[in-house]
C-alpha cells in the first residue's frame, strides 16, 4: 500500500465505502491502520466505551518535535436513502466529484493527511515524529473519542508539539479560511412548575407557561456581548418551548424550554450558568413559579493566538491555492476543543458546502490539492 506518491483519492473512496455511521467502526479504522502500518507507523487501537479510535506514530516516542493530526472516521446517518441520487456508501465518481456520506466531512481530509504523512515519513529528521489520531466518535457524543486518545497518550508518554485538525474549514472557495479557535457551546434545560387546573378557573391553578415565556423573552432579548478581538458576538437561541399539553381547557402543571448558547472568550460556561440562574431567580420572585435549570457544556471557547503555527499553515495554504486564508473562529464545535488543552491546534480542510447533506460530495481535484497543503505543512514544520 505504500507508494512513491500515495493516492489520497483512492484512500478517500475506500473510506467512503466503509459504512462507519456513529458509533460503528465500519472497517474505516482497520483500513487506515493497514495503510499506516504498511508504511512503518506504529499503530495502536485505543477503543473505549464502545468507540473505536486509532493512534499511529512514525518516529521515536517522545520526539522533540512531533506534529499531529486529529480527524474522525465516523459519519452522520444518511437520512432518507431514497432521497440520494447515488449509493451513500458507493464512492461513485462522476461530474468531477466523489459522492457519498463522509466525502466532505471528513474522510477526504483524513485520506489527504494520511497520504501526505506516508510520503513524508521516510524523510523525517531523526528526532521528529508524525502522529495520526483518528476517532470514531466526533459525530456522536464525543465522550470516548478524541478524549480517549488524549487520555491514552498522557498515560503512555505520547505527545504532540502541535496539531492539525482536518475538518472542512472553507465556506465556498478552497483555501479561503482556517480555524484558529472555536466558540464554546452549552445548552440549558428549563422546567417551570405550577399547579394544574381548569382553564375556566385560573385562580385555582398556577400557570407556569407565562412565567417561562417571560423568562425566554428576556434571555432572547439580552445581548451577551459585541464580539471580541478574534470572535463574533455570542449568540443565544431559544430552541423549544413545550408543555406536552393536548387539552385546550387545562392549565398544565409544567412547561419546558431549551436554549443553546454559542459563546466567545468574553465568557465561560460557569459565568453564563450564573447569569441564567440569576434570571431564573428573578422570574421566580416575580411570578411565584418554581423554575429549575440544568446545563450541559459541549466545550469552552478557545483560541490559538495568531503566531508561528497559524502563520505556517496560512503560508502553506496560500502557496498551494493562491488564496490567503482568513483566520477564523466561526462555526460550531469540533474536536479541536479537546486538543487545545494538549498543544497548539489549527484547523484546515476542504470546502464544506455539502457536509451532512443528501448527496454529500467533494470535488475530486481538491483532495490531492489538500494533500499538497498538508505535505507542505509537514515539510515546513520540520524544516
Amino acid at each position: 500500500m505504500k507508494m512513491a506518491n500515495t493516492d489520497a483519492v483512492e484512500l478517500t473512496r475506500a473510506l467512503i465505502r466503509c459504512p462507519s455511521v456513529t458509533p460503528e467502526e465500519g472497517g474505516a479504522l482497520a483500513l487506515l491502520e493497514a495503510w499506516l502500518a504498511a508504511a512503518g507507523f506504529a499503530c495502536t487501537r485505543v477503543d473505549r466505551g464502545g468507540v473505536a479510535n486509532l493512534f499511529a506514530r512514525f518516529g521515536p516516542k517522545g520526539a522533540a518535535h512531533s506534529l499531529g493530526f486529529n480527524g474522525h472516521s465516523d459519519v452522520v446517518p444518511v437520512g432518507d436513502a431514497a432521497a440520494w441520487s447515488v449509493d451513500p456508501f458507493g464512492a461513485e465518481e462522476k461530474d468531477g466529484q466523489i459522492w457519498g456520506r463522509g466525502a466532505t466531512d471528513m474522510k477526504s481530509g483524513v485520506a489527504a493527511w494520511v497520504a501526505a504523512a506516508i510520503d513524508a515519513a521516510p524523510g523525517l529528521p531523526q528526532d521528529a515524529a508524525l502522529i495520526v489520531a483518528i476517532t470514531g466518535d466526533e459525530e456522536g457524543d464525543a465522550l470516548d473519542g478524541t478524549t480517549a486518545l488524549l487520555d491514552w497518550m498522557a498515560e503512555h508518554g505520547e505527545r504532540m508539539s502541535a496539531c492539525i485538525v482536518g475538518e472542512p474549514t472553507c465556506p465556498d472557495v478552497m483555501g479561503e479560511m482556517i480555524k484558529i479557535g472555536r466558540r464554546g457551546s452549552m445548552t440549558a434545560y428549563f422546567i417551570a412548575r405550577g399547579v394544574q387546573g381548569h382553564s375556566a378557573y385560573p385562580h385555582r391553578a398556577k400557570n407556569p407557561v407565562p412565567a417561562l415565556a417571560r423568562l425566554m423573552a428576556r434571555l432572547d432579548a439580552h445581548m451577551l456581548d459585541d464580539g471580541t478581538e478574534h470572535f463574533d458576538a455570542s449568540t443565544l437561541a431559544v430552541t423549544t418551548i413545550d408543555t406536552g399539553n393536548p387539552a385546550t381547557n387545562v392549565i398544565p402543571a409544567e412547561a419546558r424550554a431549551t436554549v443553546n448558547i454559542r459563546f466567545n472568550d468574553a465568557h465561560s460556561s460557569a459565568s453564563l450558568t450564573d447569569w441564567l440562574k440569576a434570571e431564573v431567580a428573578r422570574i421566580e420572585a416575580e411570578t411565584g413559579i418554581s423554575v429549575s435549570v440544568e446545563v450541559t457544556v459541549s466545550g469552552e471557547s478557545f483560541i490559538t493566538p495568531p503566531g508561528p503555527l497559524s502563520g505556517l499553515v496560512a503560508a502553506a495554504v496560500e502557496a498551494e491555492t493562491g488564496v490567503r486564508p482568513v483566520l477564523s473562529t466561526s462555526g460550531g464545535t469540533s474536536d479541536a476543543r479537546f486538543v487545545k488543552a494538549h498543544c497548539p491546534v489549527v484547523e484546515v480542510g476542504l470546502v464544506g458546502k455539502t457536509m451532512h447533506q443528501v448527496d454529500e460530495r467533494v470535488i475530486t481535484a481538491q483532495i490531492p490539492q489538500l494533500k499538497r497543503i498538508y505535505a507542505r505543512i509537514i515539510a515546513d514544520y520540520f524544516a
